[in-house]
């Protein structure tokens, strides 16, 4: 699933890989999917992007979005996987968008689960995809302590701290994914409510946010996921799918996985206390 650390390691490397190249084709759908959500036509999507040439890409917290010439961008979110296959490689026999360029290599678009692709020139007023470009990141220098708190403040008491960090878009691009390795680090358990941190532990998790977020945007995303040429991130995850056999980091005790808020959280008992 993309969260930040991805959407900053797809846009770079769409940068890296894509600039200047012109459309030569698009391919609809091979294959329905019935959790591909589509703007507009995508039959139409050729019309559009044919003959037109990609500018540059950016990342907004869950999407990313790329821009070619004349206006148009394509954007992409969450749930679809993105990947470049020079002239030659054969794509999936099943996907949900294929764009081709006239030096041979192909962009295909793929969903497991769920995704959304838009393209568009400039009336994509999507409410997630207008915050997402709208707001700032953690990683943004807008994100300040002041900010921060400010959030803590306009949430009851009573919120857990996984609900608070990645529900209602308050932390763009911060998920169920990175929020494992963000709590690890804080020291906090996904379950613990708001109002028993202190001020201390509440600038603490800030700045786990903050450290972990980067670390994991500076090595090219997670290892749970994969990037534009198919590799996974060069961010070793601490708590996930990939460690919970290996114990505790810290203490070596045992990894907990349990099911909490629609999704698998990852924590330590002893090293993140349900209460202090």
């Amino acid at each position: 699933m993309i969260e930040l650390p991805e959407s900053i390691t797809y846009a770079s490397m769409l940068n890296q890989y894509l600039l200047g190249k012109t459309v030569t084709a698009v391919c609809p759908p091979s294959a329905p999917h019935k959790f591909c959500w589509f703007h507009g036509d995508v039959n139409a999507y050729g019309s559009l992007l044919k003959g037109k040439s990609v500018e540059h890409a950016d990342a907004y917290g869950i999407f990313v979005e790329i821009t070619f010439e004349g206006g148009l961008y394509l954007n992409f979110n969450d749930g679809v996987n993105v990947r470049l296959l020079e002239e030659g490689e054969n794509p999936p026999k099943k996907y949900q968008l294929l764009i081709a360029f006239a030096d041979g290599s192909v962009l295909v678009f793929t969903v497991a689960m769920y995704g959304g692709i838009a393209c568009h020139q400039g009336e994509f007023d999507n409410e997630y995809y207008l915050k997402n470009r709208a707001g700032i990141t953690p990683l943004d220098p807008g994100f300040t302590e002041e900010y921060f708190l400010k959030l803590a403040e306009s949430v009851k008491t009573n919120t857990s701290a996984k609900a608070f960090l990645a529900t209602q878009q308050r932390f763009l691009g911060l998920g169920n994914g990175t929020l494992q390795d963000i709590l690890f680090d804080a020291g906090i358990h996904p379950k613990r409510k708001l109002g028993t941190l202190s001020r201390e532990e509440l600038l603490g998790m800030l700045a786990s946010v903050k450290k972990v977020l980067g670390d994991m945007a500076a090595k090219g995303g997670r290892d749970t996921e994969k990037n534009l040429l198919g590799q996974a991130g060069g961010y070793a995850t601490v708590m996930s799918r990939n460690t919970q056999t290996g114990g505790c980091p810290r203490c070596r005790g045992q990894i907990v996985k349990e099911s909490y808020m629609g999704g698998s959280v990852y924590y330590c008992p002893d090293c993140q206390p349900l209460v202090k």
